[in-house]
């Protein structure tokens, strides 16, 4: 169990929302959005695209939720919840290079823009729940 560390009202702020947006999508991946984020599904991955799509969906239901209650996890959900942006990337390059139009994404140069804005969702969690700054005490001490 990690040490309860303080939390601005900014941090804790963001970590809920960007819980809540996750347990938003991952309910979208099992559900009305289900076949949008199909499309985005690199080909070279050797699993059942629709598989795929329902696994990473129940990945963010648990990161949100987790974002959300788990306050003593709170670092390492922030690192776990970067690593799943950073192995998301993938599927959103894929939707830019495959030029497929999903989630109002329908040029491309929106979809580069989204590219560009990734680099946000892997530094939110780290901000947010503490771990970039836990990591940094760690260096120090």
């Amino acid at each position: 169990m990690e040490t309860l560390q303080s939390y601005t009202t900014a941090q804790n702020f963001f970590r809920i929302l960007l819980g809540c947006l996750l347990v938003f999508t991952g309910t979208g991946h099992l559900s009305f959005l289900h076949d949008g984020y199909i499309s985005q599904v690199p080909d070279w991955v050797p699993l059942d695209k629709s598989l795929v799509v329902s696994l990473s969906g129940v990945v963010e239901l648990l990161l949100g939720i987790s974002l959300i209650f788990l306050k003593c996890y709170r670092v390492a959900v922030g690192w776990v919840a970067a690593a799943f942006f950073l192995a998301i990337f993938p599927g959103n390059y894929a939707q830019y290079a495959n030029h497929v139009d999903a989630f109002g994404l329908n040029t491309d140069s929106a979809r580069l823009a989204r590219l560009f804005m990734h680099p946000l969702l892997i530094i939110w969690p780290l901000w947010s729940t503490g771990a970039w700054s836990s990591l940094m005490r760690g260096k120090r001490a």
